[in-house]
């Protein structure tokens, strides 16, 4: 072989890596969107990188992930999820906290991106999907009607404040499936023989102004309705019933961390977990509109024992016994 034929294979050869290289598919990048904030959506966080694994991918090695946190502000999802389109990301995964709002944002940001949602309300209703079946379009997910657990809750409550004639139920009227629950709790409560009174707030002082009024009332207790708003307003409602004494029962875990004394509702990990899975099974190659939403299928019961001694209540143990999680 000639010298210079020989260079020129030899330059040749010590390209190829190169080439492959520069051949190699991009890695895809998925956008999380969220109504709140990396600090307390941490553990879901967890559950969508385990869905993710479960269809074998792993954030950094073979996928990215583009994290927008609204931080409890849902005005600035629309801009968060044009941001994500802007980026060209491969799915967007709008969950965690304000999953509704987030998959609303995302839906009217874009007809092609799939998009993979939580929401406690009825997604046919508010138009994310066509049909829980055959969703259509770009839009699949996860569904845990949480409004229609508000007489569960309801009876959980009386089954702790035996004695009080009264339990004051708040909720928030801007919230799509809020005639509903309200239906379905009066229902319940004249079911049991239980005398509610209906409270209204849709924002930090209303709720101060609910308490303020079921006080008055000497309400015995309290189921908080099902809202995105109130699960970001968690603290406050922590703190006022810790204040004025109140038992009072919510839909989500993260009131009782924050000093709640019961919840009880679908689990949001689980269901952010089966996010991770469905965004993971869109990444190698299926199509939302084939992908049937899934109604949530696991529930936990959460107990803060520590706030039912400073109420100075006593959990009986047939209750204590039906927990998935006691707090102490």
């Amino acid at each position: 072989m000639r010298r210079r034929e020989f260079i020129g294979l030899l330059g040749g050869a010590m390209a190829w890596p190169l080439v492959t290289r520069a051949q190699q598919p991009a890695m895809p990048v998925i956008g999380f969107l969220s109504g709140q904030s990396p600090e307390s959506s941490a553990h879901l966080v967890a559950a969508f990188r385990r869905g993710l694994q479960d269809t074998g991918y792993a954030e950094g090695r073979n996928v990215r992930i583009e994290f927008r946190w609204a931080l409890g502000q849902s005005n600035q999802l629309p801009a968060l999820a044009a941001d994500l389109v802007g980026r060209g990301v491969a799915v967007i995964a709008a969950t965690a906290g304000g999953g509704t709002a987030a998959s609303l944002a995302a839906k009217a940001a874009t007809t092609t991106i799939p998009i993979v949602f939580t929401s406690g309300t009825d997604p046919v209703r508010i138009g994310l999907v066509q049909s829980l079946n055959r969703p259509g379009g770009n839009v699949t997910g996860v569904t845990f009607f949480s409004a229609a657990l508000g007489p569960k809750r309801l009876g959980l409550l009386r089954d702790l404040v035996r004695k009080s004639d009264l339990i004051a139920v708040v909720l928030n009227a801007t919230f799509p499936d809020a005639a509903l629950g309200r239906r379905e709790i009066e229902e319940a409560a004249q079911s049991i023989g239980q005398r509610i009174t209906i409270l209204h707030a849709s924002d930090s002082k209303e709720i101060e102004t609910a308490f303020e009024a079921l006080v008055g009332m000497r309400a015995g207790g309290l189921l908080v309705c099902a809202d995105p708003f109130f699960i970001a307003e968690r603290a406050q409602f922590a703190a006022l019933a810790a204040r004025h004494a109140i038992p009072a029962i919510f839909e989500d875990r993260d009131f009782a961390v924050a000093g709640g004394l019961m919840s009880y509702g679908a689990s949001f990990s689980d269901a952010v977990r089966q996010v991770g899975n469905y965004t993971g099974r869109i990444l190698h190659g299926e199509k939302p509109a084939d992908l049937p939403v899934l109604q949530a299928s696991k529930f936990e019961l959460v107990i803060n024992v520590k706030t039912a001694r400073a109420l100075g209540l006593t959990v009986p143990g047939s209750l204590l016994a039906l927990a998935d999680e006691v707090i102490d």
